[in-house]
């Protein structure tokens, strides 16, 4: 049995191939001026998947969620500033420094919370909590019109700053289809039918317009994540929370700046 438990690939596996097919991803994104084929694109679209699936997982093991949000926000707060600072100080043409999975992931999770909350306030017949939980929920959806309204023309010119710092679906690099990470926790029990999830999101992405599928139309690639997440046992691996954290923006930050230097144009 013990045997059979090992099989597959373990949470840190899965971890280390999203960041393998993101640096492939962000390499083509700021060196595409420098010719790098558009084809290197496609490596990247199975990540963001990929690390929703994670947050599931890790929303639902951790000892203490709300400090798991936390850290996902704090990440979020770092990536939008730090995006700021360096995209002043370095250009790569008209490429804008936008990345940020942690707006994604943050809503995700935070959904994720608020529907166990709801879960919560209807198993213990107390109203308060069940619509604490749906504001909760409602709370990313609420932020976006917010962002919304401070980027109507007449605003101050800090408002888009202000933006930038709102995790919403908004600025979100998925938009709404971030909510695919919540749709996998309402799953989490049943593995077969958050593949079916996956493949109908990836449907979803493509807007139903079946041309140019292998270019401009390539986000439903992301079905292919369903390769590794179904070779998935379950066991998280090795530990290394915090090079996986700080591995996100420092290799984009690095790429940017490195690209700039050598003068790249988008």
């Amino acid at each position: 049995m013990e045997t059979i438990k090992r099989r597959g690939l373990t949470n840190f596996d899965i971890k280390i191939l999203g960041i393998t097919l993101m640096f492939i991803d962000h390499f083509h994104e700021m060196f595409a001026g420098a010719g790098v084929p558009t084809r290197v694109d496609l490596f990247g679209r199975p990540v963001a998947t990929l690390f929703m699936f994670l947050s599931v997982e890790g929303f639902t093991h951790t000892h203490d969620q709300k400090r798991y949000l936390l850290r996902l926000l704090i990440g979020f707060w770092v990536m939008a500033i730090g995006n700021m600072v360096i995209g002043r100080l370095f250009s790569v043409g008209n490429l804008g420094l936008m990345n940020n999975i942690f707006a994604d992931l943050f809503v995700g999770v935070l959904t994720m919370y608020g529907i166990q909350t709801v879960a919560e306030g209807k198993k213990q017949h107390r109203p308060g909590k069940l619509l604490m939980g749906i504001l909760i929920v409602a709370i990313p959806l609420l932020l976006s019109v917010v962002a919304i309204l401070l980027t109507q023309p007449g605003m101050p010119h800090y408002a888009s700053a202000v933006v930038l710092l709102l995790p919403t679906p908004f600025i979100a690099e998925n938009s709404i289809f971030l909510y695919l990470g919540p749709v996998l926790y309402l799953l989490r029990h049943h593995r077969n039918w958050q593949m079916v999830a996956i493949a109908g999101f990836a449907l979803l992405t493509t807007g139903f317009h079946f041309t140019g599928l292998f270019t401009q139309n390539t986000q439903w690639l992301e079905i292919l994540a369903i390769i590794p997440l179904s070779l998935y046992n379950g066991q998280l691996g090795k530990s290394m929370k915090g090079f996986f954290y700080a591995f996100y923006p420092l290799h984009i930050w690095g790429l940017y700046i490195l690209a700039a230097l050598l003068g790249i144009k988008s």
